[in-house]
C-alpha cells in the first residue's frame, strides 16, 4: 500500500472503487467515465411516497465518557492503534475526558411507512451523539472501526472521521489518506488497527500568541463530525456517519440561567436543539439508493431532519435556539418559517457554528453543503396550537447547483406545534452583542494565493490539478495570508471547506460581503462564476491539512488540495 505521506492517494482506494462497481450497480448506480459527464442523466424514479408529519423529532442523544480506555492513550501509537503521527498537544493539552465510538453497522427507519433498513453510524445511529466540550478541557475520542471487511453497495469500510471544524492538530483532524481498516483475527493489513485516538485540545485558535488556551474571540460553537475517507465520503456521510459536536465557554456558557454576568444565556438544555438537514432518495422497495458515480453530485426527493423525514417537533410558548446544519451531499437551502403563507422572521446568531459580533434579524437563510447557522426562534408570539413550518424554497433538482428561480409552494421540511405548556421561566436572551471579532490585521499577510475551482475530463480540479497528496502550498505558521477563492466551472456549485482555521470573507466578488458573512467561517459558498477574497491565519499546530469542495461528490472525485503548515 502506498504510505500515507506518500505522493498519492492510497491505490486500493481506487481498486475498491471499481472491485465494487458490480455491486454498486446491483444498488441502483450508473457508473459512467468521467469524459461522458456531458451525456444527459436520466431522472431518477421517484421515492415513494411517505405522509408528512407521522414521527415525532428526533434529538440525538449525548454522547458519555468512559472511566478508562485501555490500552491507556498515549502520545505514540502503540500496536493496537492504527498508524499516526505523534499527538503534537497531549503534553500541553493533557485529556480530562475519554470517550469510545464505535463506527458499525446498526439498523434505522427513516418513516414509519419505509422498512427498517441497515445503516453505517457511529455507535450504529443516526446521526451520531451528540458532544458537549467545554474549551480548556480537553478530550480524547477512541473511535472503533467495527464496520464489516466486506463491502455490499456503496461507500467504504475504511474509515477517517473529521471533526469538522475544531482547531485541532493535524493528526486528529481525520485526514482523508489517513483512513484504517477492521483489522480481522490474524491479519496483516497495514493500515489496520483496533482502533485510533483522535486528541482534541479544547483550545481557542492563537495559543502560541495569545497564551493560556488561546483567543476566546475564536471560539467555535456549532460543529461536526463525519467520515472523510479519500474517494468514499460521499458514500459513508450517506449511509449515516454523521453527528453534532457542540462546544461551550464562559460566554456561550450552554446555561440560560448561568448566574456568571458574563454568559449570553442563550436557549439551553430542551431548548438548545440540533437540526441535521439532509436530503435521501430511496428505491421502489423504501431503501436508501444512492449514485456515487455521478460526478455532478447528489440530490435527494425526501426532506430529513435528525434522521426522519418531515418529522413534527411541540414545542412550549418560549424561545428556542436551532442549530441547523446543511448535512446533504450537494443540495444549497434557503429556508424560511413559515405560519400558512405568512413567513415569521426570526434571529440568525452564527454563521458556521460561530457566533455573531451582533444577531440580525431574517426571514430567510440559505446554506450551502455543511454550513451551519444558529437561530433563535421565540414562539411566545404565537397562539397556543400554532403550527410552524420550517420550509425550502430553493429549487435544486440536480447536483450541478440551485435554480435562480424560487419554489412556486415552499417544501416544508419541520412542523412546529406550540403546544406544551411552559415547563418554567424563560430566563434566556438574546443580548444585542454576542462574540466580538479578533482584528483583520492586514500587516501580517506575508502572501496571497490565488485557487480556481473548475472542472476537467477527469474529474474535479483546484488550479487545474487533481488531488494526489502533494501540498498545494505549504504557509509557515504564525503568519497569515489571503486566499482568493474562484469558482471557474461555469454551471457548478462549489461550497469550499477549508479546515483547521476559521477564516474572514473580505469580498464576496469583489464587494464587501453582507453582514451574516462577516463572520468567522469554514465554509465559503461560490456560485457559478463567483469569488470570494479570504483572510487566513496559520497557528499553534503545523501538519498536513487540507481544503475541498464539500459537495461530497465533488471531493471524492478529486477537488480537494492538501496544504502544510511548516515551523
Amino acid at each position: 500500500m502506498t504510505d500515507r505521506d506518500g505522493s498519492s492517494p492510497a491505490s486500493s482506494s481506487r481498486r475498491l472503487l471499481f472491485k465494487t462497481a458490480g455491486a454498486s450497480a446491483a444498488a441502483g448506480f450508473m457508473a459512467r467515465r468521467a469524459e461522458a459527464q456531458t451525456t444527459p442523466i436520466p431522472p431518477r424514479p421517484p421515492s415513494p411516497p411517505t405522509t408528512p408529519w407521522a414521527q415525532e423529532l428526533p434529538i440525538p442523544e449525548r454522547a458519555q465518557p468512559v472511566s478508562s480506555l485501555s490500552p491507556t492513550p498515549a502520545v505514540i501509537a502503540d500496536a493496537t492503534e492504527c498508524g499516526r503521527a505523534d499527538h503534537q498537544a497531549m503534553g500541553r493539552f493533557p485529556p480530562q475526558e475519554l470517550y469510545r465510538i464505535d463506527v458499525k453497522v446498526g439498523t434505522h427507519r427513516y418513516h414509519p411507512e419505509l422498512p427498517t433498513q441497515e445503516v453505517w453510524g457511529y455507535e450504529g445511529q443516526v446521526p451520531g451523539p451528540t458532544f458537549h466540550a467545554r474549551y480548556g478541557k480537553p478530550i480524547l475520542v477512541r473511535f472503533r472501526n467495527q464496520l464489516p471487511n466486506s463491502l455490499q453497495g456503496y461507500g467504504s469500510p475504511d474509515i477517517s472521521v473529521h471533526l469538522h471544524n475544531l482547531h485541532t492538530p493535524s493528526e486528529s483532524d481525520g485526514y482523508p489518506v489517513d483512513w484504517f481498516s477492521r483489522t480481522a483475527s490474524g491479519s496483516t493489513l497495514t493500515r489496520g488497527g483496533e482502533h485510533k485516538d483522535h486528541h482534541y485540545p479544547m483550545v481557542y485558535a492563537g495559543v502560541d500568541a495569545y497564551g493560556g488556551i488561546g483567543d476566546p474571540r475564536e471560539a467555535l460553537g456549532t460543529m461536526w463530525y463525519h467520515d472523510h475517507r479519500v474517494d468514499f465520503t460521499a458514500g459513508n456521510v450517506y449511509r449515516g456517519m454523521a453527528g453534532f459536536f457542540l462546544a461551550f465557554d464562559d460566554l456561550d456558557s450552554g446555561n440560560e440561567n448561568d448566574p456568571n454576568p458574563q454568559a449570553l444565556r442563550l436557549p439551553s438544555g430542551a431548548y438548545d436543539v440540533p437540526l441535521m438537514l439532509t436530503d435521501r432518495h430511496f428505491d421502489s422497495g423504501g431503501y436508501l439508493s444512492f449514485d456515487q458515480f455521478n460526478q455532478d453530485g447528489f440530490i435527494g426527493d425526501k426532506w430529513l431532519v435528525n434522521g426522519k423525514i418531515q418529522p413534527f417537533f411541540r414545542v412550549e410558548p418560549r424561545k428556542y435556539r436551532f442549530r441547523i446544519l446543511a448535512a446533504g451531499t450537494a443540495r444549497v437551502w434557503d429556508l424560511q418559517l413559515r405560519r400558512g403563507t405568512l413567513v415569521q422572521s426570526f434571529v440568525q446568531i452564527s454563521n458556521d457554528g460561530n457566533l455573531l459580533p451582533a444577531p440580525v434579524l431574517r426571514s430567510n437563510v440559505q446554506l450551502g453543503a455543511a454550513e451551519r447557522c444558529d437561530i433563535v426562534v421565540d414562539f411566545s408570539k404565537f397562539p397556543v396550537g400554532s403550527e410552524l413550518f420550517l420550509t425550502n424554497r430553493l429549487k435544486h433538482i440536480d447536483g450541478r447547483r440551485p435554480d435562480t428561480d424560487f419554489l412556486a409552494t415552499p417544501e416544508q421540511i419541520l412542523k412546529f406545534i406550540v403546544d406544551k405548556p411552559l415547563a418554567g421561566p424563560d430566563n434566556s436572551r438574546v443580548l444585542g452583542r454576542l462574540r466580538e471579532l479578533p482584528p483583520v490585521n492586514m500587516s501580517e499577510v506575508v502572501a496571497t494565493r490565488n485557487f480556481n475551482f473548475g472542472r476537467s475530463s477527469s474529474g474535479w480540479t483546484i488550479n487545474d490539478r487533481l488531488f494526489n497528496n502533494r501540498p498545494l502550498v505549504s504557509p509557515k505558521m504564525g503568519t497569515a495570508e489571503i486566499w482568493n477563492l474562484r469558482n471557474t466551472s461555469g454551471g457548478w456549485a462549489h461550497p469550499v471547506h477549508i479546515h483547521f482555521e476559521e477564516g474572514r470573507m473580505l469580498q464576496r466578488n469583489g464587494r464587501e460581503p453582507p453582514v451574516w458573512e462577516r463572520g468567522r467561517k469554514d465554509i465559503f459558498y461560490l456560485g457559478p462564476n463567483e469569488s470570494v477574497q479570504v483572510f487566513l491565519r496559520f497557528r499553534d499546530f503545523p501538519g498536513k491539512y487540507i481544503m475541498h469542495c464539500h459537495n461530497t461528490i465533488h471531493e471524492d472525485h478529486s477537488m480537494m488540495g492538501r496544504y502544510d503548515i511548516v515551523p
